[in-house]
């Protein structure tokens, strides 16, 4: 394995100590730190926030992926690991001062979708279809059985590497390299919690929450509507929280399996979660960009780490297209004057060019600019989709497929952007 000095220069310049940081995209990650009673999150936005739980407010943020930030795992020391859509994983100190990483590990040909620690090897699945384990002073393990993008890895309680992935398979990684199905379903899985008692969680596609027992035995523990993207569960072992992208998250009681609560948010999707150490606090992360904070064995919400400071609706712009645009408000600032957040500002929208905003890392396709934002190339992009118009790009698929919704949304944006 390479632990590699990071004597690299940052992608986007670092705001070392943000002391109102709020993410400038979807909140893809948590980790609880080690020590000093502070929480890391990561998005979409490509930074990395450490928050200060005993303030609520974030007390540094780096940004040093070259693309958005899917995994956090907490290491010994207070420090933590970040794996990136760039294919890295950096290694980071509890207080980072100046936005480099303390190491670098590479070799991933894939974004990096989940991270895991346990007795100084760290475990990483990717979408290049493997799991790789880090270690001091000994040669990267890469690991290959999965068909597809690998999706989540945990350890499991006996110290056994445990991995999901986009072909339905949970597998157990033996010493030899060689993996063992555990468990098989007709759909892709997103998300693994290790639990105490051996047995690991597992959430797919389908809304599924299945456990898989330490003697094989796989049995449902629930049955939602929408994919489950992330799982925690708590140290003892008693709560499983499992996140959705319909917006909620499925409170478990273990282990008996029982629904406890359903934590109703924003309404937007949930992509990260967990517990702290006092096994009943919950933290989540999201497409509307806030860290926030619930009683999960009460079923109540806290509150966000930073609180809301919402501006007002600006006078004159079209209401209805407001409220279409604020599926793209966690990613795109209107102004010049608010920055560059998980995509770049939209300020002068019109007649610019595709990918001509100083300072934002665009992706390939996008530098390219070879596209001029009109209404009309807009409204392509959000008929066809991102995905068709600019393959390529990291611009989430999405689409307005309402012609009222979509006409509305292209007058706020022509006021809105001037």
């Amino acid at each position: 394995m390479r632990w590699l000095a990071a004597l690299v220069l940052l992608a986007l310049p670092a705001a070392a100590q943000d002391r109102a940081a709020v993410h400038g995209g979807p909140v893809r990650a948590l980790a609880v730190l080690a020590e000093g009673g502070a929480l890391a999150s990561a998005g979409f936005d490509q930074s990395v926030i450490f928050w200060d739980l005993g303030t609520g407010r974030a007390r540094a943020v780096v940004r040093w992926h070259a693309g958005a930030v899917n995994a956090l795992v907490a290491l010994p020391g207070g420090g933590v690991a970040s794996g990136g859509e760039d294919g890295r994983i950096a290694i980071w100190p509890a207080e980072p001062r100046d936005g480099a990483p303390l190491r670098v590990l590479e070799g991933h040909e894939g974004p990096v979708a989940s991270l895991a620690w346990r007795d100084g090897v760290l475990a990483s699945a990717a979408w290049d279809g493997t799991v790789r384990l880090w270690a001091e002073g000994v040669p990267t393990r890469v690991l290959e059985g999965h068909r597809g993008n690998v999706n989540a890895v945990v350890f499991r309680d006996d110290g056994v590497p445990v991995s999901a992935g986009f072909d339905g398979t949970v597998r157990a990684w033996g010493a030899d390299g060689v993996s063992q199905v555990i468990a098989e379903f007709a759909l892709p899985q997103n998300a693994l919690a290790a639990l105490p008692s051996g047995g690991v969680a597992v959430g797919g596609v389908e809304g599924a929450v299945r456990l898989i027992t330490a003697n094989g035995a796989v049995r449902d523990l629930h049955a939602g509507s929408r994919p489950v993207v992330a799982l925690a569960v708590n140290g003892p072992g008693t709560l499983l929280a499992a996140a959705t992208l319909g917006g909620s998250v499925a409170v478990i009681g273990l282990p008996e399996g029982r629904l406890l609560h359903t934590l109703d948010g924003p309404g937007t999707p949930v992509w990260s979660a967990v517990f702290a150490p006092d096994g009943r606090t919950l933290w989540t992360g999201g497409a509307d960009r806030r860290v926030r904070r619930w009683d999960a064995a009460a079923g109540r919400a806290i509150g966000p780490v930073e609180a809301e400071r919402e501006a007002p609706p600006r006078a004159g712009l079209d209401a209805h297209g407001a409220r279409v645009f604020r599926a793209c408000s966690a990613c795109h600032a209107l102004t010049a004057e608010a920055g560059n957040m998980a995509g770049p500002h939209l300020h002068g929208l019109f007649g610019r060019r595709m990918g001509s905003v100083a300072g934002y890392a665009y992706s390939g396709r996008l530098a390219r600019g070879d596209i001029v934002w009109t209404p009309e190339t807009v409204a392509d992009l959000f008929t066809r989709g991102p995905d068709v118009v600019t393959p390529g790009t990291r611009m989430p698929v999405q689409r307005v497929e309402n012609p009222e919704d979509l006409a509305a949304l292209l007058r706020f944006l022509e006021q809105a952007t001037r």
